[in-house]
């Protein structure tokens, strides 16, 4: 597969391409640091309360999930030659990010699409699945990335 060193362009891609991500690990002071500046809901931001919620025990914000897969997919995950720009994206929570959880992205090229009034670049569409340790989904997203062509050498 073709893979420039700064990383893939549009050519380089195919319908059904997929990119997995390394992994990281997260604990329950991230969970709360974050929460608190975010997402300040009791069943993220205190264990002991979190034990009597629908949560049954101190949950990720889903935010939060989304922040650490963007972490995950800039770099391997998603390596595209001038960054991961997105252009919409539906989301989705299946479970929650646990403290201790160790997650990794799996991303699928599910649809690409070369712009007719822009030949500088094409819109992909991807599926981006979080995974924990055990395989378990947390947070499946799909998402519409903008992807630059390769450049052209100038001529002279």
């Amino acid at each position: 597969m073709p893979n420039s060193p700064t990383g893939l362009y549009l050519e380089d891609l195919q319908e059904g391409q997929s990119f997995t991500s390394d992994s990281l690990e997260v604990d329950a002071q991230q969970i709360v640091e974050f929460a608190s500046s975010f997402d300040p809901q009791p069943f993220h931001t205190d264990a002991v309360a979190a034990e009597g919620t629908f949560f049954g025990g101190l949950a990720a914000s889903g935010w939060h999930t989304a922040a650490l897969t963007m972490r995950l997919l800039v770099g391997h995950g998603a390596p595209f030659a001038v960054g991961l720009i997105g252009a919409g994206a539906q989301i989705e929570w299946p479970r929650p990010t646990r403290p201790g959880d160790v997650l990794h992205a799996r991303t699928e090229v599910l649809k690409i699409t070369p712009s007719r009034s822009r030949p500088d670049r094409g819109m992909v569409l991807l599926r981006t699945d979080t995974l924990n340790q055990r395989g378990e989904i947390v947070q499946v997203l799909t998402s519409t990335a903008v992807v630059t062509r390769r450049p052209q050498a100038s001529a002279g």
